[in-house]
């Protein structure tokens, strides 16, 4: 989609009532969706976090939505696909800060060059108990990445279209933190198995711009 087509649905994605955990429950497993439902969040105190899912234009104007590949440590989320963004850190004045904070030190793209548009709906995640608050992000600028070498190990810049397609949803047999070989709901963008938080996140994204599509 030519970028100038998608940014004239942004007035739109920002009235818009967040369709919320439905969309996260179409991808989760069904193991996980339970023990959410019996979660009481109040007594875990977790961890915040925020992060952005970012569109922008390509050389080219089409429209693209950009991922990175975590690099591989001893953590719950070692060499997964997510969205630049982090933990909250003191000097942050609130959880839109965090985000571009993050997404600047991750991606090098300053927070100038970002607007947010849309607070999307939290995703809490048990393994690391952090409570992730998404925005829609916006840049109209042709973008220069910069990955941070010890944090990100790939930038990953995927088309509105490819994102969009239903195909590209499918279920992939995993070992996760809850559960041993397990049918899980993903998607596959540039050849990437995006799943668990960050395609939950996707899907709530993705079923807004369904609906003005």
């Amino acid at each position: 989609m030519k970028f100038t087509d998608f940014y004239d649905l942004i007035p739109k994605i920002k009235n818009m009532p967040l369709p919320g955990q439905e969309s996260h429950n179409k991808m989760a497993p069904a193991i996980r969706v339970q023990e959410l439902e019996k979660l009481k969040l109040e007594n875990k105190n977790p961890r915040k976090a925020g992060v952005i899912s970012l569109f922008y234009p390509d050389e080219a104007l089409q429209t693209r939505l950009l991922l990175i590949l975590r690099k591989t440590y001893n953590g719950v989320h070692s060499n997964q696909v997510g969205f630049p963004g982090g933990k909250v850190e003191l000097s942050d004045k609130n959880i839109e800060e965090t985000a571009l904070r993050e997404t600047w030190e991750e991606v090098g793209v300053s927070p100038k060059k970002i607007e947010l548009v849309k607070q999307m709906s939290s995703v809490y995640i048990p393994p690391s108990n952090f409570l992730v608050q998404p925005f829609i992000g916006v840049s109209t600028n042709n973008l220069v990445f910069t990955k941070q070498d010890d944090e990100v190990e790939e930038i990953i810049e995927v088309l509105f279209t490819d994102f969009m397609d239903d195909t590209v949803v499918f279920e992939e047999s995993l070992t996760t933190s809850y559960a041993t070989n397990i049918e899980v709901p993903a998607f596959k963008l540039n050849d990437y198995t995006v799943w668990g938080a960050t395609a939950m996140m996707l899907s709530e994204v993705k079923e807004m711009f369904k609906k003005l599509l």
